[in-house]
């Protein structure tokens, strides 16, 4: 019997992943647990294992496709096995009404080379028997018979076409109705979803967690609607994307396009939603750097056998920011519209620049730990992102983010948010500023700190009396490490 193999889901957040090469080819003989294609989410790369022995009959994907997530990618069966049942019945399950297999991947329709998951249950009269067609009839006025008419005047809905419009994000407002008295039932909703752009399942999350509608057109795989177009249509933007200038004389010389995908897909989206649905507010100071220069240069020039040396500027912070932060739970916290979760242990979000894009691991329980554990585990996160090596856990669960642009030569700069995080902090470069001292003037290192907080969850003045604690932590950090 032939076996399915799914693209996995790594993570709720995780919508689509990308085929980055097949291992195995069309009718290569395969052992369970081989890999069969290594893909690219929208954070790491990883394998795909095959799930069971057998020849591989059939690839459905090219490398280079982005590919929804529970979606069929390959197929494994006995040598010269007949699939073509299966393929026709994956390939069609969503247009013809075929029965789930429990998973509702709301996706489209697809093509001879592109397979979808099956939709729900649910009748079809097309091409139908009279006695099908009798059964359907009947079948739909049951369902409306069990709705109740709204006293109103307004047109009734039956509880299924109640149900499956709101599992599937459908606003209900504008339907017509084929039931009796015009009530909407099931198969009208059904209609109304086979015209529409499918939805992935974030979207349909996001459309019930806002209470927004579902937007008319998607920018995912296929014309989809992704989460981001949730978004964009409650803050009325949706369709206000920008478009690609053509290439024509104006444009002289060649010309390099990049497809938006992957991890730069996942940044596009984050940061676009990040501004439009927070209240960011960004405030700078310098932090006079003597005292972490001084204790630098004393743990480089530490015994080796103590293992020191390694421990750099941006760890020294990373410290500090984790130290700060527990006197001040405002920041360390998310936003969630409704309320506002304070964590009593401070997970730091590490900023990561890689070939592949930014990258924000997280160091557990930075509180915790000395200073020489999170320089350890800073690397060690640091050096996974840059070899793709980094899982889902370590990229999710920060509290608070750090991000250092100091090494660029940029003194202060605007950092985005982490949504939901309340706030994030951005370290710049060190660079002279001139300091009174009894009525004399001298050049002293400074390093600079900009905060953003969301103004939603903290007010300026806590947020100034972070940012403030945090410069005079990092100017007296001989102290701050004997408390």
């Amino acid at each position: 019997m032939a076996t399915e193999v799914l693209m996995p889901r790594q993570g709720n957040t995780v919508e689509s992943c990308i085929i980055l090469s097949w291992k195995k080819k069309e009718q290569d003989g395969v052992k369970q647990g081989e890999v069969l294609c290594e893909v690219e989410t929208d954070k790491a790369t990883f394998e795909v294992e095959a799930p069971s022995d057998g020849t591989l009959l059939k690839v459905l994907h090219p490398e280079g496709a982005d590919v929804p997530v529970l979606e069929l990618i390959a197929v494994i069966g006995e040598p010269g096995e007949d699939i073509s049942e299966l393929l026709k019945q994956k390939g069609s399950g969503e247009q013809s009404g075929g029965r789930s297999n429990g998973r509702d991947s709301d996706a489209s329709p697809a093509s001879s080379t592109t397979l979808s998951e099956p939709a729900p249950s649910e009748p079809a009269s097309a091409g139908a028997s009279p006695a099908d067609a009798a059964q359907v009839r009947t079948a739909a006025s049951g369902a409306a018979a069990a709705s109740t008419q709204p006293d109103d005047g307004s047109v009734g809905v039956s509880p299924r076409a109640r149900n499956l419009a709101e599992s599937k994000g459908l606003e209900m407002h504008g339907l017509s109705g084929s039931g009796p008295g015009g009530r909407i039932i099931e198969r009208d909703v059904r209609k109304a979803l086979g015209t529409s752009p499918a939805m992935t399942p974030a979207a349909i999350d996001a459309v019930k967690a806002l209470g927004g509608r579902r937007p008319s057109a998607g920018t995912g795989i296929g014309g989809r609607i992704t989460a981001a177009d949730v978004a964009a249509e409650g803050t009325g933007l949706q369709g206000q994307g920008v478009v690609r200038p053509l290439i024509s004389g104006e444009f002289p010389g060649p010309v390099r396009e990049i497809p938006v995908q992957g991890v730069r897909k996942r940044i596009s989206e984050r940061m676009l939603a990040s501004l439009q649905s927070t209240a960011q507010v960004t405030l700078n100071m310098p932090a006079d750097a003597r005292s972490m220069l001084a204790f630098r240069k004393r743990l480089k020039a530490a015994n080796p056998e103590r293992g020191l040396g390694g421990v750099n500027l941006n760890d020294i912070v990373l410290y500090a920011v984790s130290r700060t932060l527990v006197d001040f739970p405002d920041l360390n916290g998310h936003f969630l519209g409704d309320k506002i979760l304070q964590f009593e242990r401070v997970h730091l979000g590490l900023a990561v620049d890689t070939e592949r894009g930014l990258m924000v691991p997280v160091v557990r329980n930075a509180d915790l730990l000395s200073l020489k554990e999170i320089s350890a585990e800073a690397k060690r996160l640091a050096a996974a992102c840059l070899d793709g090596k980094v899982t889902s856990r370590e990229l999710s669960g920060g509290t608070f983010t750090v991000t250092n642009l100091g090494s660029l030569g940029i003194e202060y700069f605007t950092p985005v948010l982490n949504t939901p995080q309340a706030a994030i902090v951005g370290v710049g470069a060190i660079a002279p500023r001139p300091l009174e001292t009894d009525g004399e003037y001298e050049l002293v290192p400074h390093i600079g700190l900009s905060l953003t907080f969301d103004h939603r969850a903290v007010d300026g003045a806590p947020a100034a009396r972070f940012l403030r604690a945090l410069a005079d932590n990092l100017a007296s950090f001989d102290l701050l490490l004997a408390e």
